[in-house]
C-alpha cells in the first residue's frame, strides 16, 4: 500500500515543517518542494501503466488515436496545474495559484475544441 506510505511521508515532514517554519522559513518551503518531487516521483511509474490501459481500451473501441492523446494532455494539463498552484499556496502565494489555475483552464479549453466540434458534428448528423 503504497499510499500509506506517502501519507506517512507527508505527516513526516508536516510535523517537520511546522517545527522549522518558525525559526528557518526557508528551509520549510524547500522541504515541502522536495516532498512534493518526491511523491510525484513516486507516482510517475503508476502514470505509464494508465497511459497503456487507455490506449489499449481506445484501440478496442476504435477510437482515433488523435483525441485520446488530447484528453490524455488536457487530463494532464489539470493535474500539473493544480500540482503547481498547491506548491504556490503553500509557498504563501494564493495569487500566482490563482493565475495556475487561470491558465490551466485557458489551455484546457483550448485542447477541448476538436473534441467539442467532433461532438457537435456528430450531433448536427444525427439530427434530420
Amino acid at each position: 500500500m503504497e499510499i500509506v506510505q506517502i501519507v506517512g511521508l507527508g505527516f513526516v515532514v508536516t510535523l517537520l515543517i511546522l517545527i522549522i517554519r518558525r525559526q528557518r522559513p526557508e528551509f520549510a518551503l524547500q522541504l515541502s518542494l522536495t516532498l512534493a518531487t518526491v511523491i510525484f516521483l513516486l507516482v510517475l511509474g503508476k502514470i505509464n501503466v494508465v497511459l497503456n490501459l487507455f490506449r489499449d481500451l481506445a484501440e478496442k473501441a476504435n477510437i482515433s488515436q488523435t483525441y485520446l492523446n488530447t484528453i490524455l494532455k488536457i487530463i494532464g494539463i489539470a493535474y500539473i496545474t493544480e500540482f503547481g498552484a498547491q506548491v504556490c499556496r503553500d509557498a504563501g502565494e494564493g495569487a500566482v495559484a490563482g493565475k495556475i489555475e487561470f491558465a490551466g483552464k485557458i489551455l484546457v479549453m483550448v485542447m477541448a475544441i476538436p473534441i467539442i466540434a467532433l461532438v457537435l458534428d456528430t450531433i448536427v448528423r444525427l439530427i434530420p
